[in-house]
């Protein structure tokens, strides 16, 4: 039977754990705290992140990360993008020499600004083969009433891609394979800093027609940065690309799109950070992608004003005047 584990308990990191489950692979998760551990082992309930959500038994939770990690296929990391490097560095000893490593992350490591699965291949010493990526609207609020979703897992390896999708196939939990790592890895890190802006103009009372121009020229944006880096551009027209950014900006279930949304009602970013109980990924990778993008020479003006809002003291009502009041250049097709 294939194994894997799940480094995070949140309620992105549990979710997944109870399709790998639900899918019939033998599913262990680690967590930080133990009280959490206890409640999954003893109540089959994550009651922090997921409470009232029925685990499956056969998921069992620990906190030792070798005990957690014996036999492993897939190694899932499931913790915030920011602490993946310090986190993986501890766990690297006890990593079995053929897991493939998983990353459920969404984010652009600041400083560095490597993606996700470039941080792992440099920490763990693992070829890219053996690294994959899952990403897609996958709104954990609608899964655990097992909705129907769609996911991608995204892997330079297809036969690694292909076990993969079947251990966390299910019914009502569709998987589709893509050998792009890089589209996919950028559609769901650069998603998120769309959805801020999405919220912010949410926020501001501002209507669809707003919301339906950041999300198309957020989408453009994630293409140029995507095309610089090699990706391929019908990634973005998919689950991992479009699917992804619609349900993030649109869903008060998105904890960007709401991070936005209070930043947007006038809220101080300190009042937000502290009202807000999960990661928001883009509040931290918004300045790494707009590193990235410089560093490509790659235009990005609604992540610039993303950057300036949640980092440098711009008020949603300037950032929409920055925007406005930009000089047009001579694209075609309004993307």
């Amino acid at each position: 039977m294939t194994k894997a584990v799940v480094f995070g308990t949140g309620s992105w990191g549990t979710m997944f754990a109870m399709i790998l489950a639900e899918a019939g692979t033998r599913t262990t998760l680690w967590g930080r705290r133990a009280e959490i551990v206890e409640a999954i082992n003893n109540k089959h309930e994550n009651p922090d992140y997921l409470p009232g959500l029925r685990l499956p038994e056969t998921l069992r939770a620990t906190t030792d990360p070798a005990e957690a990690m014996d036999g492993a296929d897939f190694v899932v990391l499931a913790v915030p993008a920011q602490t993946l490097r310090g986190n993986l560095a501890a766990w690297k000893p006890a990593i079995p020499p053929d897991a493939v490593l998983v990353s459920l992350m969404k984010g652009v490591e600041v400083g560095t600004r490597k993606r996700m699965s470039e941080v792992i291949g440099e920490v763990a010493e693992v070829p890219e083969s053996r690294v994959a990526v899952v990403s897609g609207p996958n709104l954990v609020g609608e899964l655990a009433q097992r909705q129907p979703a769609a996911t991608v897992v995204a892997c330079t390896d297809d036969e690694v891609a292909n076990r993969l999708q079947e251990a966390c196939h299910l019914p009502w939990f569709r998987t589709y394979t893509n050998p792009d790592v890089v589209g996919v890895e950028l559609g769901g890190a650069v998603k998120n800093v769309i959805a801020l802006a999405v919220g912010v103009a949410v926020g501001m009372g501002l209507g669809d027609n707003v919301r339906a121009t950041l999300m198309t020229r957020g989408l453009a944006e994630i293409g140029r940065l995507g095309a610089a880096l090699g990706a391929d551009q019908h990634t973005f027209a998919g689950l991992a690309g479009m699917g992804d950014l619609i349900a993030t900006c649109t869903s008060p279930l998105s904890r960007n799109r709401t991070f936005g949304e209070n930043l947007g009602r006038g809220m101080t970013l300190a009042e937000v950070v502290a009202a807000t109980r999960q990661t928001a990924e883009g509040v931290k990778s918004c300045e790494s992608v707009l590193d990235l993008a410089r560093k490509h020479d790659v235009e990005m003006p609604i992540t610039e004003v993303v950057v300036g809002v949640v980092h440098d003291g711009m008020t949603p009502g300037e950032a929409a005047m920055l925007l406005m009041s930009r000089t047009p250049k001579p694209e075609r097709y309004g993307v």
